[in-house]
């Protein structure tokens, strides 16, 4: 299926810019006229997904986050949020809830917030390559009524 729009940035992996990767995303999304509750899902997977390429790809280092989204005319988006950092070593171990390589302060519970706002969820990961997350979300449209 060929997107009809797409998007592509790339920022610091510093925490600050987690809520403008949120943001980026949903000024993108908003073009299928998604509700609030859809962009809030949206941002909320996208926000655990850079937040996870910040504290566990890049770890105590400075690096970069990319994201590319595409829109498709069937009302989906897909967003790729990618690092170049550590990887994950055993993927299925690490989307497991409440398992987490961050220490007491976070909860593990990335992966299954993510799964639960999107409709799919893939990674894929090499070790000491880096880590890509794919988020998929249907978006259907609203029917807006012509006064």
């Amino acid at each position: 299926m060929k997107a009809m729009n797409e998007m592509s940035v790339s920022f610091l992996s510093v925490s600050s810019n987690e809520s403008f990767a949120r943001a980026v995303v949903a000024a993108f999304a908003s073009q299928l006229d998604p509700t609030i509750d859809q962009l809030a899902d949206l941002k909320t997977a996208v926000s655990e997904a850079v937040t996870n390429a910040i504290v566990h790809g890049y770890r105590e280092t400075l690096g970069t986050v990319y994201i590319t989204a595409k829109l498709y005319e069937s009302g989906k988006i897909s967003v790729k949020i990618r690092d170049k950092g550590v990887g994950i070593e055993d993927i299925e171990k690490a989307m497991e809830p409440l398992f987490t390589t961050g220490g007491e302060e976070r909860a593990g519970l990335g992966f299954a917030v993510m799964q639960s706002f999107c409709d799919k969820v893939s990674v894929r990961s090499t070790p000491g390559k880096g880590t890509a997350v794919t988020l998929q979300k249907n978006l259907l449209r609203r029917v807006r009524s012509h006064d």
